[in-house]
């Protein structure tokens, strides 16, 4: 991918950098070479982003030709609305208190330079910073009354730069840009980012299937970078975001994926899949209004806390709505116990899922992409537990046997029902959890984001399921590339 920085006047951007051209802004915006340049990440560090400005044009035009720009249209708009800067303000509260706390004045500013500060003990600071507001070249503003609070965040243009930092601005621009010069020949069509932290004790995927993902993408001809929840702000990068960490709705994981598909990346999971997966109010209410078999649910809050059991029977099962992972889902044996649960439930969410207790020694998971079945799994429970996993502790799980078959083996009206349920989420990639009782199955709950570990998921495929993966994620940046090429 070309490497662009774009300034107003390039006499004042001396340094050189190996696989970046310096381009004067104007030229950039009327040269056709431009305009016809397929893939470019863009640098806009002209002197203002203002509305209708250059730097503003710069950012806008790099985007309608499918150029990657920083700061984007939607940063420059973000970095205009005070509302937003308090909010982060508010976000990084006891990190500014404790960072800024010998600093004996009421007022002071912090030069942010590609995510680095001159002083190093800012350096998380001003690397928070440039994830929420991914501008090359900041001035933050901090103000104290009874606390220290982000009072403004500007961009700066070069020239604004003091000529004390102008040494350190060079090393951290030469740091930033660094990477390995290509010739077009070797280029990679696609750059991928994959979030995942190896850590994570329930992280969907190991090391072993990540490198395995990473391998079959460059079969595509598609670069793969691993990284994480510091690294929000290098999201307009990548032409594609996978996520291979636990998502939340609030957790940092929705925000790399809804700031992804805005900077209009392709992304699993999608913004609108984890909602719809994280939250089990909404799939019981979608498989009620759509027939999806499941067991008797019921939709808890306080005042039919007492209907439970008349409607369920003892021993149910009550979920709180964002639970994963055999996670936030307990058994209640009776009135007693239930009321305990639900107590402590209440404490997070005004509403529980509620069901009726279907014991099975294995729960079905069918894996499912892009509205076809990918994968069969049998997930059976872990030793003297009702569930497929035992939590022990934060650090601590024990899990049952795991079976994969081929999707044509298993039983046809299975993979059916697992597919209609995973198309009622969207289009991303899902595992949809079925128990079968007494010869029927009864859909649990769709996943985004569902476990593939080496050995286990794809033990019937093997390289071929991440080959699948990948494949879809090339199919939708060429989709996305002829859309772009036949609107121009």
């Amino acid at each position: 991918m070309n490497v662009l920085i774009i300034v107003e006047n390039p006499k004042l951007w001396s340094l050189k950098i190996p696989g970046t051209e310096v381009v004067q802004a104007r030229n950039y915006l009327t040269d056709r070479r431009f305009v016809n340049l397929k893939r470019a990440r863009v640098f806009n560090l002209c002197r203002t982003y203002g509305y209708q400005t250059v730097g503003y044009y710069v950012s806008l035009l790099a985007a309608a030709r499918g150029h990657k720009p920083l700061p984007s249209v939607t940063t420059i708009q973000d970095l205009r609305l005070s509302p937003l800067v308090r909010i982060v303000s508010e976000d990084l509260e006891d990190r500014l208190q404790k960072v800024l706390a010998p600093i004996k004045s009421k007022r002071f500013e912090l030069s942010i330079y590609f995510g680095r500060n001159m002083a190093k003990r800012y350096d998380r600071l001003c690397q928070t910073l440039f994830n929420h507001f991914s501008a090359p070249l900041l001035r933050a503003e901090f103000v104290r009354v009874d606390q220290w609070r982000l009072n403004s965040l500007r961009p700066i243009a070069v020239g604004d730069v003091p000529e004390s930092h102008r040494e350190f601005l060079i090393g951290q621009a030469q740091r930033f840009f660094a990477r390995p010069v290509l010739s077009d020949r070797k280029r990679p069509r696609y750059d991928m980012a994959i979030l995942f932290d190896p850590e994570e004790i329930d992280s969907p995927s190991d090391d072993r299937a990540i490198k395995r993902f990473i391998r079959a993408a460059k079969k595509f001809n598609m670069s793969v970078s691993i990284i994480g929840k510091e690294d929000f702000g290098r999201i307009p990068e990548f032409d594609a975001l996978f996520i291979r960490q636990t998502t939340y709705v609030n957790h940092f994981t929705y925000r790399f994926a809804s700031r992804a598909e805005a900077e209009g990346l392709v992304v699993i999971d999608d913004p609108e899949s984890i909602v719809r997966c994280t939250n089990k109010v909404y799939q019981a209410e979608l498989f009620d209004r759509n027939e999806i078999p499941c067991p008797r649910t019921l939709v808890v809050h306080w005042d039919i806390v007492h209907d439970v059991g008349k409607h369920l029977g003892f021993p149910c099962v009550l979920k709180r709505p964002d639970s994963s992972f055999s996670a936030g889902v307990v058994k209640a044996k009776d009135q007693n116990e239930l009321n305990q649960k639900l107590e402590t439930f209440f404490e997070k969410s005004e509403l529980v899922v509620a069901q009726e207790y279907a014991p099975s020694t294995f729960d079905w998971r069918v894996g499912v992409l892009d509205g076809k079945p990918l994968y069969l799994s049998k997930y059976y429970m872990a030793s003297g537990h009702w569930q497929i996993q035992k939590t022990y502790d934060s650090t601590v799980r024990r899990h049952g046997r795991v079976e994969t078959l081929a999707v044509e083996d298993g039983p046809p009206e299975l993979v059916k029902l697992g597919v209609r349920a995973a198309n009622l989420i969207g289009r991303g990639l899902y595992g949809v959890d079925i128990k079968e009782v007494n010869g029927r199955y009864l859909v649990m709950e769709v996943n985004d984001n569902p476990s593939i570990d080496a050995g286990y998921e794809d033990a019937v495929l093997k390289e071929e399921l991440y080959m699948a993966i990948m494949r879809t994620f090339y199919e939708r940046l060429t989709h996305n590339e002829d859309r772009k090429r036949n609107r121009d």
